[in-house]
C-alpha cells in the first residue's frame, strides 16, 4: 500500500458507552443517532464491538445494532468490530450476516475476532456450545463462514461418505466483507494466509502495531478478491472547540482504563464532573496507567486532532483510521444524546476539509 498523501477516510468503532444513571435504552438510543450523524457527514463505516457483562459497555450483541444502525442509514458501511468468533455457532453467525447483507446489500463489514470479550465466568457461559467454541478451531471457522455467506455456500464432507450442501441464505446475490482483527501477531498472520482484510487492534494500547502491521504484509497471499494486502488502523480519539474541554472529557475514560489494568470493580462512566470530584481515589500505579493511555490517545481541537491523524496513517502508510470516539458527558447532558462523541466527529469532518 503506498503511503497516504491526503487526509484518510474517517470510520467509527462503537462499543455504546453506559454512563452513570444511564438506561440501556439511552445508551442505544445516543449509539444510533450517533452513527446515523456519521452517515451524513460522510464517514466510511461504523462498526459496533461486542463486550459482555460490564456496566460501562451495552454493545454485547452487534448483529442486532448493525440491523438497527442499517435502517437508520443509506451509505455508510455497518458491521461489527468485532464478532468474537469461538462465543458463537460459526453457522449462525455466518446466518446472521447474510441476512444482515440482504437487509442493506453493499454495506456489510463482518469483522471476526478469537479473544473472549469478557471475564473467564462470562466466557464459560457464551461458550455452552461443545465444539464449535474451540478456539483452536478459529481459523477452520473463518473459512467455514468465508464460504458460508458466499452464493455457492459451503459443502460437507461425511467420513461414512457422501456430501450436504450449506448455505448461510437461499439465494444471496452478494456476501458481507470480512475481516480479521486482532492484537497479535498470531491474527496477523493468520489474516495474511488466508487471503483477508486486517485490523490491528491499536486502541486497546497500541503495543506490537509494527510488527504486526510488518508480518501481515510481508506474509500476504494474494487472491482474486484482495490482490494486495488490505489493513487500517484504530484510535481513540477525543475532538472539542478547545483542548482544555477535549482533556476534561477524555477524564472518564482514563478513570475507567485504569479500574480496568488494576482490576478494580468496574462501574459505569463517570461524568467529568463525577470523575474530577474523585481525582485522588488511585495510587501512583493507576496514574501511570491513565498517563500512558493518554500518551496514545489523539486529543484536542478538532483541526489538531485531524492533522495528527492524517499524520498517523501516513505513518503506517494506510489510507484509513477508524476512531473510538470516546468523549465523556458532562452533568445536564441528555441521556439519550452523546454531545462530547457528536461533536468529536463533526469537528474531524470540519477539520478534514
Amino acid at each position: 500500500m503506498s503511503a497516504a498523501t491526503s487526509a484518510p477516510a474517517l470510520s467509527v468503532l462503537d462499543l455504546v458507552p453506559v454512563r452513570a444513571a444511564q438506561t440501556s435504552a439511552q445508551a442505544v438510543a445516543a449509539s444510533l443517532s450517533l452513527a446515523k450523524r456519521a452517515d451524513a457527514l460522510g464517514y466510511r463505516r461504523y462498526w459496533f464491538a461486542e463486550h459482555h457483562n460490564m456496566p460501562a459497555v451495552a454493545s454485547t450483541t452487534p448483529p442486532v445494532l448493525i440491523a438497527a444502525a442499517a435502517a437508520r442509514t443509506d451509505r455508510i458501511r455497518v458491521g461489527s468490530g468485532g464478532v468474537m468468533l469461538p462465543n458463537h455457532s460459526p453457522l449462525v453467525v455466518a446466518e446472521q450476516f447474510a441476512a444482515l447483507e440482504a437487509l442493506a446489500p453493499g454495506r456489510i463489514d463482518l469483522g471476526l475476532g478469537r479473544a473472549p470479550g469478557s471475564d473467564p465466568v462470562i466466557t464459560q457461559l457464551l461458550r455452552m456450545s461443545g465444539t464449535t467454541s474451540d478456539v483452536e478451531r478459529f481459523p477452520e471457522h473463518v473459512r467455514d463462514i468465508t464460504r458460508l455467506v458466499g452464493a455457492e455456500g459451503a459443502t460437507v464432507q461425511f467420513t461414512s461418505g457422501g456430501t450436504y450442501d450449506v448455505h448461510a441464505t437461499p439465494a444471496a446475490t452478494g456476501a458481507p466483507e470480512v475481516w480479521l482483527l486482532g492484537s497479535s501477531d498470531y491474527s496477523a498472520q493468520l489474516a495474511a494466509s488466508l487471503g483477508l482484510p486486517y485490523v490491528f487492534a491499536n486502541h486497546f494500547s497500541g503495543e506490537g502495531l509494527e510488527r504486526a502491521l510488518g508480518l501481515y504484509r510481508a506474509q500476504f497471499q494474494p487472491n482474486e478478491e484482495y490482490p494486495e494486502p488490505r489493513t487500517f488502523l484504530t484510535a481513540n480519539v477525543i475532538a472539542a472547540p478547545s483542548l482544555e474541554e477535549a482533556e476534561e472529557r477524555a477524564i472518564p475514560q482514563l478513570r475507567m482504563m485504569a479500574r480496568l489494568r488494576q482490576n478494580r470493580p468496574l462501574v459505569a462512566l463517570e461524568t467529568v464532573e463525577q470523575a474530577r470530584a474523585a481525582a485522588s481515589e488511585f495510587d501512583s500505579l493507576g496514574e501511570q496507567i491513565m498517563a500512558g493511555a493518554r500518551a496514545k490517545w489523539f486529543v484536542g481541537t478538532g483541526a489538531s486532532v485531524a492533522t495528527e491523524l492524517a499524520a498517523f496513517a501516513a505513518r503506517w502508510e494506510v489510507d484509513e483510521v477508524m476512531i473510538s470516539p470516546i468523549a465523556g458527558s458532562y452533568d445536564g447532558e441528555p441521556m439519550d444524546a452523546s454531545p462530547g462523541r457528536v461533536q468529536t466527529l463533526e469537528l474531524l469532518a470540519t477539520g478534514r476539509s
